[in-house]
């Protein structure tokens, strides 16, 4: 007889409870985790390659655990003055979030964020024993400077977590409330910038930021814009001290030496590699200016995805998408569904779908 989760000793807080996931299905337009569907081009994608190869003569050895030639690469690419000791990474955002949870929430601590939001913090704040609360935002899904500074004062959270652009709203968030929640809060603020690269690029980094804010963590990844989303690699950049703290729960040697050799690689053409980041905001655009003329309400957004509105019946419509071999993502707000920006043709098979199926 197979055993089921409720059979099991598990914790009680994890009764009950879901595991993160998106629908993984082959279908031939595949727009519902926000991932770059640019392939990398053959030189970038041949030197990754070969940095890879020379690194399997070595891998009867462990890695460098403080991955230096990364650390560097990752400051460099950054710019702001940041050094390597400032410097974070791990197996994607999520470990490195992950990391930062463990070191500054945990078990009697609470981790504040504004809903709806990433779906991933509340399941890592769990994962780590600490308690969610959820904030407010606008009709628009916007933060106000002022409104947000009150919420965090009131949430009295030991860490906060705010998504700019926000994910799945794709939301921009003003630096002036990333300033504000600092001051409000007592414990650390984490600004996730996952998605910054597609944002206007007069924008101003949380990163501009750091200077004196020991407690302000800025994470990224190579997942989006890189199109390095299968590499698994985030990071983030902060005083030097919170970098010393996440050593005390990171798992020894937690970056192989495989990732370390492709992601330096991927970052010495960071140029080459972004360079899709414009095609993606001209297709994101334009989704939603067509959206809005098929009488959906697509909200402004500083990411590589449109959430829109208006929909009767998101899940009969993903549906028929589906049916059509276009996979895009219910997020489960109300009357809502999100799509990525694709290529143009995958972009036009989206829209034409969409179009041919109606709201139903």
């Amino acid at each position: 007889m197979t055993a089921t989760l409720d059979d099991l000793p598990i914790r009680d807080d994890l009764r009950g409870q879901r595991p993160y996931g998106a629908p993984q299905a082959p279908l031939p337009i595949a727009l519902n985790v926000n991932e770059n569907t640019h392939v990398i081009s053959e030189d970038v994608a041949d030197d990754i390659a070969g940095s890879i190869a020379k690194t399997i003569s070595e891998l009867n050895r462990y890695p460098d655990r403080e991955f230096t030639d990364l650390r560097e690469a990752f400051a460099s690419y950054l710019g702001h003055g940041l050094t390597p000791e400032q410097i974070w990474a791990g197996n994607g955002s999520n470990e490195v979030l992950q990391q930062v949870l463990q070191a500054f929430a945990g078990p009697g601590r609470r981790v504040f964020g504004f809903s709806p939001t990433y779906s991933m913090y509340p399941l890592l704040t769990r994962g780590v024993g600490a308690e969610w609360v959820a904030g407010s935002r606008g009709p628009r899904y916007e933060i106000t400077p002022e409104d947000a500074a009150e919420q965090v004062r009131a949430a009295d959270a030991d860490v906060v977590i705010l998504c700019a652009p926000n994910n799945p709203t794709g939301t921009p968030l003003p630096i002036e409330v990333v300033e504000s929640v600092y001051e409000a809060a007592r414990g650390i603020v984490v600004v996730d910038e996952a998605y910054f690269e597609f944002a206007p690029s007069e924008a101003p980094s949380a990163l501009t930021l750091l200077p004196g804010r020991e407690r302000l963590i800025v994470s990224r990844t190579m997942s989006k814009a890189f199109a390095f989303a299968g590499a698994r690699v985030g990071y983030l950049a902060a005083d030097a001290a919170v970098t010393d703290a996440l050593r005390l729960v990171r798992l020894p040697y937690h970056l192989s030496a495989l990732t370390q050799a492709a992601a330096v690689a991927a970052l010495r053409h960071s140029d080459e590699m972004l360079r899709t980041v414009d095609d993606i905001v001209v297709q994101r655009d334009r989704i939603s200016a067509t959206l809005e003329a098929l009488g959906y309400d697509p909200y402004p957004s500083w990411s590589n995805f449109v959430m829109f509105g208006g929909v009767e019946d998101p899940q009969e419509t993903w549906r028929r998408l589906y049916d059509r071999g276009v996979l895009i993502r219910d997020v489960g707000v109300a009357g809502h569904l999100r799509v990525s920006a694709g290529t143009e043709s995958e972009t036009t098979a989206f829209l034409d779908a969409l179009a041919a199926v109606g709201d139903a």
